[in-house]
């Protein structure tokens, strides 16, 4: 399956034909009257901006924004990617990425009339997806197929699910740094998959790298990988570096956190050869600046200027972080003294695809079943907490659209020009009105979902785990399919919920939410969280929070912040406030569909242990 890539301008922007202008002005200027000609060219003169570039690859695209020196977004656009989808494999292309990234590069440029020499600054994001080349950097198959152009397993291929339960047999120590268990979502799993099915391609590939790490060496030349990437993604113990924490300058640090032991035990121990060259001899803190900035070749292909600084990069999830963490209304009552705990009382939903739960602590929490703590992951010197759901986005898009009366919607919603979430939003208020509900929430008071469709990332770490509807009918109509949409919207809050809970019950004492992503502009989202949770969500200024975080990157790297949390603090920026509802019945309502949602689950393992039963 292939998305056809939307065209992108390549004129020269106005402000560079400004500054053409201009530069022609001084060469004819006259003896006799180049004071006062100085003096309006000065007065005249397009003064140099500061700009910060943030690219962000996600499952579907990959985007490009601008940022000024307050954080504000000046500029963004996007370019679809390719993605191959056959059963669990689903694949992509790091060629055909890259050459989105520069088509989105340029077109931002151009529609936010930026130069190449503004932008003082670049940082990559993107998802945790697994990139496989040779020693010439030219892409090795990761596919049945044998297709060389599909060299990536994307984060959601669940093709090493008995490769994941292998290597949690082995209870090696590394495992309780990631809840426990490693999921088939993350990369070891993935390698030893390859290397039990691929044999060529297994002993071709000189580097494995993720994804946002790949783009940052394609953009330098320089292998250095981010503590975001190997600590939350390939068992990489982070913690390895406090110490070096405490010197003054960033810098790329040999590679002391790989337990080699584990490698061994789960059969990999061919990637531990030549310092771990295959996996990382160095890593960095994020922000870090890489080698000698953007490479000529690469430079050229962005549309940029030679030495460009790039910093380390982060995971998209992680960059989504950074962008809205310190997106909070400033209190005249809050002391400053008091900002390093009021960090660790926000949870982060990135919510697109699958949604992140994203949580800092200045204590190492071990909670079954939740990713981490990963040392300096996503904010330097803090333990990250990573919750997660493997489908939200993408559910309710299935959802809608294996409905028999999606087609009709659709087409209605495209005439008016709208979405098909704004026009169920407005059919779900319609029905409130029409059958006298209390409240809009309690249409679905015979309809409950248990949103596992891919599988439970968190708590519950059960890869094997199903979604469940409980109460269908032969209804096929519009208002039908406007009901189930809630209650899925509901289902996949209940699941937040259930992770806020259990990581507060293990240490965490999280009490405001901040959402950002896609999803995050869903207003019935954002009030179906707020009502279930209980707590507020903030909203940031600006709606591209990943693109903004890994800005933040570019912006460490230039050296015009000392620290990441520095720049956090001076590019982030609050919007609006989600409030829950305040009607103690709303919450008596909600209270027992999370009952039901917990109970949904036990049913089925209950189930999955009989028809075991049944089969042995």
């Amino acid at each position: 399956m292939s998305g056809i890539r939307r065209g992108w301008s390549d004129r020269a922007p106005l402000l560079n034909l400004q500054r053409s202008r201009l530069t022609s002005s001084d060469n004819i200027r006259s003896q006799s009257s180049s004071a006062v000609f100085l003096e309006m060219a000065a007065a005249t003169s397009v003064p140099s901006r500061t700009v910060f570039l943030g690219v962000d690859v996600g499952t579907g695209s990959a985007r490009a924004g601008l940022f000024d020196e307050s954080g504000k977004l000046l500029g963004s656009a996007s370019c679809p990617i390719q993605i191959w989808k056959e059963g669990d494999c689903i694949e992509q292309s790091s060629t055909d990425i890259w050459l989105a990234i520069c088509a989105a590069v340029k077109s931002a440029c151009s529609l936010a009339d930026v130069s190449g020499e503004e932008v003082k600054g670049l940082g990559f994001a993107a998802t945790c997806s697994l990139v496989a080349v040779d020693a010439d950097g030219s892409p090795v198959s990761v596919s049945w197929s044998g297709d060389s152009r599909r060299n990536i397993i994307v984060w959601m291929d669940h093709r090493a699910v008995k490769q994941a339960e292998k290597i949690n047999s082995c209870n090696s120590p590394v495992l309780q740094y990631c809840g426990g268990a490693v999921s088939p979502e993350m990369q070891p799993p993935k390698l030893l998959w390859v290397k039990e099915n691929l044999q060529e391609s297994w002993s071709m590939v000189f580097r494995w790298m993720d994804l946002s790490d790949w783009l940052s060496y394609r953009a330098t030349g320089d292998d250095t990988r981010s503590l975001c990437t190997t600590v939350c993604k390939w068992t990489y113990l982070g913690h390895a570096h406090m110490q070096q924490m405490k010197e003054k300058d960033s810098r790329n640090m040999e590679a002391c956190g790989w337990d080699d032991e584990f490698w061994e035990e789960i059969g990999l121990d061919d990637l531990i050869d030549g310092h771990h060259a295959k996996i990382g001899r160095s890593v960095a803190f994020p922000g870090h600046r890489l080698g000698s900035g953007l490479t000529p070749a690469a430079a050229q292909e962005l549309g940029l200027v030679e030495g460009t600084p790039v910093g380390t990069s982060l995971i998209d999830a992680h960059a989504g972080g950074v962008g809205v963490m310190e997106s909070v209304p400033v209190l005249a009552s809050e002391a400053k003294e008091n900002d390093e705990e009021a960090i660790c009382r926000r949870m982060v939903l990135v919510c697109g695809t699958s949604t992140c739960h994203m949580a800092v602590s200045r204590n190492k929490l071990f909670i079954p079943g939740v990713w981490g703590p990963f040392w300096s992951a996503m904010v330097p010197e803090f333990w990250l907490t990573e919750g997660g759901q493997s489908a939200t986005g993408a559910l309710l898009e299935y959802i809608i659209e294996n409905h028999v009366a999606s087609p009709r919607l659709a087409n209605r919603a495209a005439s008016r020009n709208v979405s098909l979430f704004e026009l169920l939003n407005s059919a779900l208020e319609s029905m409130m009105h029409e059958m006298k509900s209390p409240f809009l929430a309690a249409l679905t008071e015979d309809l409950h979902v248990l949103p596992d469709f891919h599988g439970n990332r968190s708590p519950l770490a059960d890869p094997r785990a199903k979604g469940m509807i409980c109460g269908l009918t032969l209804d096929t109509s519009e208002k039908q399919l406007a009901l189930l949409y809630l209650a899925t919207v509901q289902g996949i809050a209940y699941g937040t919920r259930h992770i806020m809970e259990h990581c507060n019950a293990h240490g965490h004492k999280i009490d405001t939410l901040l959402a950002c992503g896609g999803l995050a502009k869903n207003p019935l989202f954002l009030q179906q969280h707020a009502d279930i949770i209980g707590c507020p969500i903030i909203l940031p200024r600006e709606n591209e929070s990943v693109l903004l975080g890994a800005a933040i990157l570019g912006a460490v790297a230039a050296k015009r912040y000392s620290s990441l949390i520095e720049a956090m603090k001076a590019l982030n920026a609050a919007g609006q406030v989600i409030h829950p509802s305040e009607d103690p019945k709303v919450k008596k309502y909600h209270d027992a569909k999370y009952h039901i949602f917990r109970e949904l689950y036990q049913q089925q393992v209950s189930q999955r242990s009989l028809m075991a039963q049944a089969l042995a």
